[in-house]
């Protein structure tokens, strides 16, 4: 009986509040304590090519996003989000415009996608690129890719040769693939021939560093995984016929 007591007197010393909730940056929606806005360029970024990311509801409910940081970094007007899982639709308001227009790419490993490299630079023509992304988990980009017919006509481009990608703290399919950050952030590099990496990537690197120092751990890509045998799953038919499609491009 006594211990009964003693835990109801334990209940009723329990503050009747709700618990402190932390601060809340109102630039990236983070707590205060992993906000990345002090690691964005001091000036947002103005290269000549536009962004026009298609990007996956899905994806808003990612906390470690990276569209968000491509937005910040560049200035006003040189990263268009449109949300769907079709496109375009009657809400996606100049969208078609801009896929119509001749200077625009896709970004997308398809059979027809040339190397990047290969196109013209930006300095050596008067029309910058609008440069299409697709935001998502390889399935939803394919869907979406395989559900706009549109996209389909459109000059596709990938990306060959670049560095592993700074996202260590997310399990990436392959090696070769690059947050929607690094492969902007990769992509204007080429086009025009300017370094934005270091400048765009900053946040990025900053919020690994942080969640690693808090007890993450760096995430290898499955591919490696299965490379090295440390792949704790059996291989699923849907991964490894994903990862065979990856190999195909």
């Amino acid at each position: 009986m006594d211990d009964e007591n003693e835990v109801w007197n334990d209940l009723i010393g329990l503050p009747a509040e709700p618990p402190e909730m932390r601060d809340i940056c109102n630039g990236c929606g983070r707590p205060e304590v992993v906000c990345w806005c002090k690691s964005l360029p001091i000036t947002p970024l103005k290269p000549k090519s536009r962004v026009i990311i298609l990007q996956h509801p899905a994806e808003e409910k990612r906390c470690l996003r990276t569209a968000p940081m491509l937005m910040r970094g560049l200035s006003e007007g040189k990263c268009l989000i449109f949300k769907g899982k079709k496109f375009p639709q009657n809400k996606h308001t100049g969208l078609m415009e801009i896929i119509n227009k001749p200077n625009t790419i896709l970004l997308y490993p398809s059979k027809e996608s040339v190397d990047l490299t290969t196109l013209p630079k930006v300095s050596n023509t008067n029309l910058p690129y609008n440069l299409i992304l697709i935001d998502g988990t390889w399935p939803q980009a394919k869907g979406i890719y395989n559900n706009a017919p549109c996209l389909h006509k459109i000059k596709q481009v990938k990306l060959l040769h670049h560095p592993r990608s700074e996202y260590v703290i997310r399990t990436q399919p392959t090696d070769g693939c690059l947050s929607t950050l690094e492969t902007a952030a990769e992509a204007l590099s080429i086009l025009e021939e300017i370094n934005y990496r270091d400048d765009l990537l900053r946040p990025l690197k900053a919020l690994c560093d942080y969640q690693i120092s808090h007890g993450a751990v760096i995430h290898h890509s499955t591919e490696f995984k299965l490379k090295t045998k440390t792949y704790p799953k059996k291989l699923g038919r849907r991964l490894n016929k994903f990862l065979k499609e990856l190999d195909e491009v």
